[in-house]
């Protein structure tokens, strides 16, 4: 369980370095240069998420149950995460609507999935772990909101209505990949019982 908390630090601290050391930020993108930077910053990801993976996958091998949701809770997750692949699918295309609508469309994906997962799983390190997005989506979603109120400009420009279209269409794909076998092989369980 320690090792849980722990890649769930390094995630965090890692991701939140924009919006709480900015200065400290700017000083490594100095030094180093933007792209080494994002390099770096691309590797530090990967190896967290990995760590994280690990760290979750053991923690479920020695934790016992905080509660049990009804069997039922699962297909709510399952239908709230169609809306969170669409929401991620879009983080990554230009602007359309669901961006700008949204504003931080990757964070909402992550609320979303967090909280669907929250729904559908009473287990000790999956509330850790999924508890532990949510927060941290929220508290992202706060920070940059006092940001745009500050004057500084967050949200990308609107693009075309096209980009909404091909969100929701990779976005059922995704989904339709990850309900089918993908989550099964990359985390071990199916999403729904079949």
């Amino acid at each position: 369980m320690l090792l849980l908390v722990v890649s769930l630090i390094l995630f965090f601290a890692a991701h939140s370095l924009r919006l709480f050391a900015p200065g400290l930020r700017a000083r490594l993108i100095d030094s180093m240069g933007e792209k080494p930077f994002k390099g770096v910053y691309s590797l530090v990801s990967i190896l967290t998420i990995v760590f994280i993976a690990y760290a979750f996958n053991e923690a479920r091998q020695v934790t016992g149950m905080l509660y049990y949701p009804p069997v039922w809770m699962a297909h709510i997750a399952v239908t709230l995460m169609l809306i969170a692949m669409i929401c991620l699918v879009a983080s990554a295309l230009p602007a359309g609507h669901i961006a700008t609508k949204t504003k931080h469309p990757l964070i909402l994906s992550v609320k979303i999935w967090a909280f669907s997962h929250l729904l559908a799983n009473g287990e000790t390190s999956s509330v850790i772990l999924f508890a532990s997005f949510l927060a941290w989506g929220v508290v992202m979603r706060i920070v940059l909101k006092r940001r745009a109120r500050a004057g500084e400009n967050l949200t990308r420009p609107f693009v075309s209505a096209r980009y909404d279209a091909i969100a929701v269409l990779l976005g059922v794909v995704l989904w339709a990949a990850f309900i089918w076998k993908l989550h099964e092989w990359l985390i071990g369980v199916q999403p729904i019982a079949m």
